[in-house]
Protein backbone atom coordinates (compact mmCIF):
# COMPACT_ATOMS: atom_id res chain seq x y z
CA UNK A 1 0.00 0.00 0.00
CA UNK A 2 1.49 3.41 -0.71
CA UNK A 3 1.39 6.31 1.69
CA UNK A 4 -0.99 8.82 1.06
CA UNK A 5 0.97 11.59 2.24
CA UNK A 6 4.67 12.69 1.38
CA UNK A 7 7.75 11.45 2.69
CA UNK A 8 8.37 15.10 3.95
CA UNK A 9 5.14 15.30 5.32
CA UNK A 10 5.29 11.86 7.24
CA UNK A 11 8.47 12.73 8.24
CA UNK A 12 7.19 16.51 10.35
CA UNK A 13 4.07 14.12 11.48
CA UNK A 14 6.05 11.50 13.12
CA UNK A 15 8.87 14.04 14.93
CA UNK A 16 5.83 15.08 16.45
CA UNK A 17 5.46 12.22 18.66
CA UNK A 18 7.22 12.57 22.40
CA UNK A 19 9.38 10.24 23.61
CA UNK A 20 9.12 11.69 27.16
CA UNK A 21 6.70 14.38 28.84
CA UNK A 22 3.74 12.29 27.31
CA UNK A 23 -0.06 13.51 28.43
CA UNK A 24 0.10 9.91 30.16
CA UNK A 25 3.66 10.25 31.41
CA UNK A 26 2.55 13.98 32.66
CA UNK A 27 -0.32 11.98 34.94
CA UNK A 28 1.26 9.57 36.18
CA UNK A 29 3.99 12.35 37.46
CA UNK A 30 0.72 14.68 39.23
CA UNK A 31 -0.33 11.51 41.35
CA UNK A 32 2.55 10.37 42.54
CA UNK A 33 4.11 13.94 43.33
CA UNK A 34 0.42 14.57 45.12
CA UNK A 35 0.99 11.49 47.21
CA UNK A 36 3.74 12.32 48.45
CA UNK A 37 6.20 10.28 46.53
CA UNK A 38 9.43 11.66 45.04
CA UNK A 39 11.00 10.61 42.19
CA UNK A 40 14.01 11.27 38.95
CA UNK A 41 12.85 11.47 35.76
CA UNK A 42 14.71 9.33 32.65
CA UNK A 43 17.65 8.04 34.53
CA UNK A 44 20.23 8.00 31.93
CA UNK A 45 22.46 5.57 34.24
CA UNK A 46 19.61 3.30 33.95
CA UNK A 47 18.99 -0.01 31.27
CA UNK A 48 16.03 1.34 29.79
CA UNK A 49 15.93 4.83 30.52
CA UNK A 50 12.64 4.36 33.04
CA UNK A 51 10.07 6.89 32.80
CA UNK A 52 9.99 7.73 36.78
CA UNK A 53 12.66 6.18 39.51
CA UNK A 54 11.56 5.77 42.96
CA UNK A 55 14.95 5.32 44.62
CA UNK A 56 13.73 5.34 48.10
CA UNK A 57 11.26 1.94 47.05
CA UNK A 58 13.99 0.96 44.67
CA UNK A 59 11.23 0.99 41.77
CA UNK A 60 11.44 2.04 38.18
CA UNK A 61 8.42 2.82 36.27
CA UNK A 62 7.53 3.22 32.57
CA UNK A 63 4.84 4.61 30.87
CA UNK A 64 4.22 2.58 27.94
CA UNK A 65 1.54 3.46 25.28
CA UNK A 66 -0.34 0.74 24.43
CA UNK A 67 -0.12 1.20 20.33
CA UNK A 68 3.71 1.55 20.50
CA UNK A 69 4.00 -1.51 23.23
CA UNK A 70 1.64 -3.56 21.68
CA UNK A 71 -0.65 -4.27 24.76
CA UNK A 72 -2.50 -6.58 22.95
CA UNK A 73 -5.30 -7.37 25.83
CA UNK A 74 -6.06 -3.16 25.66
CA UNK A 75 -9.13 -1.94 24.01
CA UNK A 76 -6.67 0.55 22.66
CA UNK A 77 -4.16 -1.24 20.91
CA UNK A 78 -4.97 -2.09 16.84
CA UNK A 79 -2.73 -3.38 14.55
CA UNK A 80 -3.02 -1.10 11.34
CA UNK A 81 -4.50 -2.21 8.65
CA UNK A 82 -1.82 -0.68 6.12
CA UNK A 83 1.48 -1.74 5.90
CA UNK A 84 0.92 -4.62 8.51
CA UNK A 85 3.99 -6.52 7.79
CA UNK A 86 6.58 -3.06 9.10
CA UNK A 87 4.04 -2.76 11.84
CA UNK A 88 4.00 -6.06 12.63
CA UNK A 89 8.31 -5.95 13.07
CA UNK A 90 7.88 -2.93 14.75
CA UNK A 91 5.77 -3.19 17.50
CA UNK A 92 7.47 -6.58 17.72
CA UNK A 93 11.04 -5.08 17.57
CA UNK A 94 9.84 -2.75 21.02
CA UNK A 95 7.95 -5.31 22.60
CA UNK A 96 11.21 -7.55 22.57
CA UNK A 97 13.51 -4.39 23.76
CA UNK A 98 11.30 -3.89 26.62
CA UNK A 99 11.61 -7.24 27.52
CA UNK A 100 15.69 -7.12 27.34
CA UNK A 101 15.75 -3.60 29.08
CA UNK A 102 13.46 -4.94 31.74
CA UNK A 103 15.71 -8.08 32.50
CA UNK A 104 18.62 -5.61 32.34
CA UNK A 105 17.29 -3.58 34.83
CA UNK A 106 16.70 -6.95 37.24
CA UNK A 107 19.81 -7.61 36.88
CA UNK A 108 21.22 -4.07 37.74
CA UNK A 109 19.28 -4.29 40.58
CA UNK A 110 20.21 -7.68 41.76
CA UNK A 111 23.64 -7.04 41.36
CA UNK A 112 23.13 -3.95 43.81
CA UNK A 113 21.45 -5.52 46.32
CA UNK A 114 25.02 -8.42 46.62
CA UNK A 115 27.48 -5.78 46.68
CA UNK A 116 28.57 -5.79 50.74
CA UNK A 117 28.09 -1.83 51.52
Amino acid sequence: MVDIVSSEARSRMMSGIKGKDTKPEILVRQLLHRAGYRFRLHRKDLPGRPDLVLSRYNTALFVNGCFWHGHEDCHLFRLPKSRQDFWEVKISGNKARDLRKQTELFECERRSNTRPR
